[in-house]
């Protein structure tokens, strides 16, 4: 169970930050709209939301989840991947610090970007990417052996992070789309394998009942319903814009 999240709204540079997306720029006043909607959305899971103030000096720093890889027991401070990202993960450390004991580090030359690791259970797959280097994920895959996780690499093609083609709703359900869906590393789970037209959506987030779902994807919906679960649907489209999706809004602990 999720018990509190941490939050930063969008700054008033926020179509400055990094895109490859090819959708336009986003809108800053409906961004911030969709962004207080899915604060309430958190809320309803019964999370205590931690809204730190924007901050203009990063364009992208509403994409919390990159900053930090967080754990019952322990919090992992991120190496940011882009130079324009770095220093985004200060205040995140400072505030992870308020509620736990063991803070470790990832350090250069290592790189690593929290939408790369995605929690399965007891283990841990990190994506390697143009965010995430080899040298990070050693980094973190030592940090996470310390604490008794296993963990595993994943090789990333076309995507930007792992989870923005892969997601774990828990329960052995793994949404998949694109690269991920013939993948053998997942073979083992119960597949929702995502259409082409709604691969946008394979980041969704479950979150203690519910699972959050980017809205305007109905087979999706659908799919995910068929598990019983709880859904909430939320506009998303000016973070699709600057690539961004639910998972990386928050740090969820």
């Amino acid at each position: 169970m999720f018990k509190q999240a941490i939050v930063r709204k969008p700054c008033k540079k926020f179509q400055f930050g990094i895109s490859t997306s090819n959708l336009g720029k986003p809108d800053y006043q409906r961004a911030l709209h969709q962004h207080s909607k899915y604060v309430e959305a958190l809320q309803k899971c019964n999370l205590l939301v931690i809204e730190l103030i924007e901050d203009d000096r990063y364009p992208d720093s509403t994409f919390v989840e990159d900053t930090a890889v967080v754990d019952k027991e322990f919090a992992v401070i991120t190496n940011l991947g882009v130079e324009s990202r770095k220093g985004e993960e200060i205040e995140i450390s400072e505030k992870l610090n308020g509620f736990y004991e063991n803070i470790e580090f990832i350090k250069a030359p290592g790189t690593l970007e929290g939408g790369d690791v995605m929690k399965v259970e007891d283990h841990y797959y990190i994506g390697l990417s143009d965010r995430t280097n080899n040298e990070g994920a050693n980094q973190l895959t030592k940090i996470l052996k310390s604490y008794g996780y296993s963990s595993s690499k994943v090789l990333l093609k076309n995507v930007l992070h792992l989870k923005t083609g892969i997601s774990y709703l828990g329960d052995s359900i793994l949404l998949v789309s694109g690269e991920f869906k013939d993948r053998f590393d997942f073979k083992k789970y119960k597949l929702i394998k995502v259409l082409y037209s709604e691969a946008y959506a394979t980041n969704s987030l479950r979150i203690n009942e519910y699972v959050l779902v980017p809205k305007g994807y109905p087979n999706l919906k659908k799919q995910i319903q068929n598990y019983n679960f709880k859904i909430l649907e939320l506009e998303m489209s000016e973070f699709e814009k600057m690539d961004g999706g639910l998972s990386c809004l928050s740090l969820r602990f």
